[in-house]
């Protein structure tokens, strides 16, 4: 079955991908404007999702790191000094993500790259030496992890001996299809990432690796609002719809019924989550922050993402600003109405206020 007939879907799924689709356009078009302006409040919220996107691509995985170890990880880090195998898998999604981030612009898809970004991905992972960066060589199988610790097995995945003509053929197509513009770009990412979990084509890290390379197809198509609002936490928020949308096409992988309609809304549903998210956020920002200087839009952007916040807590997340001056920025936003206190003396926590 082509790439193309996995495309056509019936009139009722149809028209809910043109939908969906359209408003996601539809947003990028009117975040392009936003994105000109308000530079360190972006800065933050990037930073921000950045720490959500390792963090839940990693728990998806079975790790057990919380976003706050990740960010204390990641600001911390001696590369000599991992003690888990959680923390060298998430500094390596760390390193390949930076990387995504920013150069989207100037990757060429191709297997080569989808090769070195792996290598990346489990540079510091030591189970993962021997084979980081080449197809596998072994069976595998798309495995959920849950919480309890339990697996499930969602499907079986290529063999290793057509893995390599599979992935050949699959990234030629893509990066065609891309280029050319006859097929909507978003369809052909859900596509791409579909068909790669589907081919699973390395021994290890592949869900991973096409958590970034969504991102990565996402930003070199012009999506740049991808990098604001972490995709990989809706991910985790909805496992059990992600693995329900992969297997209802992959179950008849190889067959004329191979059309992945299910999958593909699925997709599109969690990009219009992070646009409504992002606009949230912005929203927010906008009524509450506009008239703040840099370093105050900052200190918002943060207690937006872990509000209630001690002063201690800003001073690990913001350590390039002082005790005083947070105090100062604190107690000036509360005056102004932005924000809330509770507590007394040590216990004080600071939370955006509600309209």
């Amino acid at each position: 079955m082509t790439f193309e007939n996995k495309l056509q879907f019936d009139f009722a799924t149809t028209q809910e991908v043109i939908r969906r689709i359209g408003l996601i356009d539809a947003f990028r078009g009117k975040w392009g404007a936003i994105e000109q302006k308000n530079n360190r409040y972006l800065r933050e919220l990037r930073r921000v999702a950045t720490i959500e996107s390792i963090g839940s691509s990693t728990r998806i995985e079975g790790a057990i790191l919380t976003n706050d170890e990740v960010e204390k990880l990641v600001r911390n880090v001696k590369i000599t000094e991992f003690k888990t195998r959680d923390e060298q898998e998430v500094f390596g999604y760390y390193e390949a993500l930076d990387l995504i981030l920013d150069h989207a612009k100037e990757i060429d898809l191709s297997e080569a790259y989808v090769k070195q970004l792996h290598g990346i991905l489990l540079r510091y992972s030591n189970k993962d030496q021997r084979h980081r960066g080449g197809y596998k060589t072994l069976s595998n199988q798309v495995v959920a992890n849950y919480p309890d610790g339990s697996q499930r097995v969602i499907f079986n995945t290529t063999a290793p001996h057509l893995t390599e003509a599979e992935m050949y053929e699959m990234v030629n197509w893509v990066r065609v299809a891309l280029e050319n513009g006859k097929i909507h770009p978003l369809l052909v990412i859900g596509l791409f990432i579909y068909e790669f979990l589907s081919i699973h084509p390395f021994q290890d890290g592949n869900g991973r690796l096409s958590r970034l390379m969504t991102t990565l197809l996402l930003l070199k198509m012009g999506y740049d609002f991808a990098q604001y609002v972490s995709f990989e936490n809706i991910i985790e928020q909805r496992k059990v719809d992600y693995y329900r949308g992969l297997m209802a096409g992959q179950q008849y992988r190889s067959t004329d019924k191979e059309v992945i309609g299910e999958w593909m809304v699925f997709f599109l549903d969690c990009l219009l989550t992070l646009t409504s998210r992002l606009e949230s956020k912005y929203a927010l920002y906008k009524d509450k922050g506009g008239y703040l200087n840099e370093r105050q839009q900052q200190v918002l952007a943060v207690l937006q993402d872990h509000q209630p916040v001690k002063i201690s807590d800003l001073a690990i997340l913001l350590p390039d600003v002082s005790i005083n001056t947070l105090k100062k920025d604190l107690q000036y936003m509360v005056q102004q109405g932005i924000l809330e206190r509770l507590g007394e003396l040590k216990a004080t926590v600071y939370l955006v206020k509600s309209n």
